[in-house]
């Protein structure tokens, strides 16, 4: 679904591998929102973007938490950590969007198990990592309009 915005989220998540998309040339987004929420199957993480364009994304599992920039090394609840890159991003001052300003991480206690890294940007890109209490489980990644948002559904047993 590169570079496109789709009015519903992709089909339930069936595999663990890297997913990508492409973001429109004018893309100049902000996250500001992080939803999270329980469905019959799996778990979903919601980026709420404000600005303009369409995002693009790349979203995989990681050994380690490390941010862009920095390096450092953050702890992120779970037993495995999927990285989230939301590209065409832009700061806040760029885009006019007042940024995320949640908790650090956020988490839902309707949705145990699941802890979402403040979104950072670093030239161009937002970063996030989301710490998920299973092995690896299968994924899926959708971009949204309507608001403009990135969908993350994880498998739940």
């Amino acid at each position: 679904m590169a570079g496109t915005l789709a009015e519903a989220p992709a089909p339930a998540p069936v595999d663990a591998q890297p997913k990508r998309g492409t973001a429109s040339p004018d893309a100049a987004l902000t996250v500001a929102g992080i939803r999270i929420g329980r469905q019959p199957g799996f778990d979903r993480i919601v980026f709420d973007l404000g600005g303009k364009g369409t995002p693009g994304w790349t979203v995989e599992y990681t050994e380690r938490a490390v941010q862009d920039g920095s390096g450092r090394e953050l702890d992120i609840p779970g037993r495995s950590v999927l990285e989230v890159r939301i590209t065409g991003s832009a700061y806040p001052f760029d885009s006019g969007v007042s940024p995320y300003a949640g908790p650090d991480p956020a988490t839902d206690p309707d949705v145990p198990g699941i802890a979402v890294a403040t979104p950072l940007v670093f030239e161009g890109v937002t970063q996030s990592f989301i710490g998920v209490d299973g092995d690896r489980p299968a994924f899926s990644v959708s971009a949204l309009s309507g608001p403009t948002r990135l969908v993350i559904d994880i498998a739940s047993s």
